[in-house]
């Protein structure tokens, strides 16, 4: 079952994501991102915020993807008051299709989503060597907040980068 385009870019679509379609993001993060999930764990994803797990198309074929959780927890901003939150967990876009807007695309959308969900906040983790998703993330008004050492396996810190979401 195809969803229905929630924007276009160019010749791609952005849209929601299928259960059918898991194994191509699966695919797609084990070609483009050293970090990978158990297979469950993109179901689980996908039940518990779907409008927050989104898909680059092309001519019906998945080229990226944005993934996404809500949270309760202490604010990454605020200090130490209580709040709901959005975890960008992964995104990721095939190296032919980059440098056509399509990161930038699924982020927006998944933050329209993250807003209409309530929350307050967006939280994320980037490898600090990612410099292009930094700048990506910066423009879309993301701060870094801290760095994590030795965040991820191989050993690289991370930043983790928030932004506020104004309703």
């Amino acid at each position: 079952m195809l969803q229905e385009a929630i924007r276009h870019v160019g010749r791609y679509a952005i849209r929601r994501c299928t259960p059918e379609e898991i194994p191509q993001v699966i695919r797609i993060n084990e070609e483009t991102l050293p970090e990978h999930y158990s297979d469950p764990f993109y179901y689980d994803l996908l039940e518990g915020f779907p409008e927050g797990f989104l898909l680059a198309e092309l001519d019906g074929k998945v080229v990226g993807y944005m993934m996404n959780r809500i949270e309760f927890g202490f604010s990454n901003i605020r200090g130490f008051s209580l709040t709901k939150k959005a975890h960008v967990v992964s995104v990721a876009v095939l190296a032919e299709h980059r440098r056509h807007g399509l990161g930038e695309a699924l982020m927006e959308e998944g933050l329209k989503a993250m807003k209409a969900r309530g929350c307050s906040e967006c939280f994320l983790e980037v490898r600090v060597s990612n410099a292009p998703a930094i700048a990506m993330y910066r423009k879309l008004g993301f701060v870094v907040g801290q760095r994590l050492y030795a965040y991820y396996r191989d050993g690289e810190d991370a930043f983790m980068m928030t932004k506020e979401l104004q309703a």
